[in-house]
């Protein structure tokens, strides 16, 4: 697997595979920015019996079904709000979206998903060339699909921008499959580093005092698998090296 590395009080390491820790050269801490399946793979043998069963007993959430556009012009919105939004959540009204979100945890797959949807290009010139625009997308699927989704969320999207589809250049689709190809942290498509349940709000990857902290001295965890979760960007990671200096200052003294 691809990881991103840095110790410290070491070396910075640049990005390249990496199969077990014991690869890792000595450092006072080791922070992994993966999910409890990655580190039972990286630490093989040296996870003691008992916290690896907490971490096997970590459950996974929906996948996501992501799409990018390159367009000859910004998304017709019928609501022009919506041009002066980065981020925009489609589905409808809201039984509507809870409709399809339960479908979607019961193995279907919605015909009218409910997408969220980024237009960057709309106020960063750099993400397109003059006169161009860019869009990405994605949709909840059932974990491990690899149903193609593209023309259910186009169909979304033309729903609230009627002449979208006059506006695109070119697509690219990923199912879960591809997105797990491209980063084993998303496991089945789940980029949330876990499912969101009640348990998991609390509990993220466990039940501990120090959720940050391994059972493997100097080793810890700073994904979204830890708390406070998903969408808090760098807190996990922020808490994780708060975890890591405190250990690493208490032991030095």
């Amino acid at each position: 697997m691809s990881a991103y590395l840095k110790s410290l009080g070491g070396e910075i390491i640049p990005d390249h595979p990496v199969n077990s820790l014991r690869e890792l050269p000595d450092s006072r801490a080791v922070l992994c920015d993966v999910t409890p399946s990655q580190l039972i793979k990286l630490a093989g043998d040296d996870l003691p019996s008992a916290y690896k069963a907490q971490l096997e007993d970590f459950r996974y959430g929906l996948g996501v079904f992501k799409m990018d556009w390159a367009l000859n012009a910004p998304v017709p919105w019928r609501a022009a709000d919506c041009a002066r939004a980065g981020t925009i959540h489609i589905g409808g009204l809201a039984h509507e979206i809870a409709l399809t979100e339960r479908e979607t945890i019961n193995g279907q797959h919605p015909e009218k998903p409910y997408v969220i949807i980024v237009q960057p290009s709309s106020f960063d010139d750099s993400r397109a060339p003059a006169g161009r625009h860019t869009l990405w997308a994605y949709c909840h699927v059932p974990r491990g699909s690899t149903v193609d989704m593209q023309q259910r969320i186009e169909n979304q999207i033309e729903r609230f921008a009627p002449g979208f589809r006059d506006c695109v250049i070119g697509s690219h689709a990923m199912n879960t499959a591809h997105l797990e190809r491209g980063n084993a942290s998303i496991v089945g498509g789940d980029i949330a580093g876990g499912a969101g349940n009640l348990r998991q709000i609390y509990a993220r990857p466990m039940v501990s005092r120090d959720p940050y902290a391994t059972a493997m001295n100097g080793v810890y965890l700073c994904s979204s698998s830890t708390p406070p979760g998903v969408g808090v960007h760098g807190m996990c990671g922020f808490h994780a090296a708060q975890s890591a200096l405190r250990k690493s200052l208490k032991r030095a003294s």
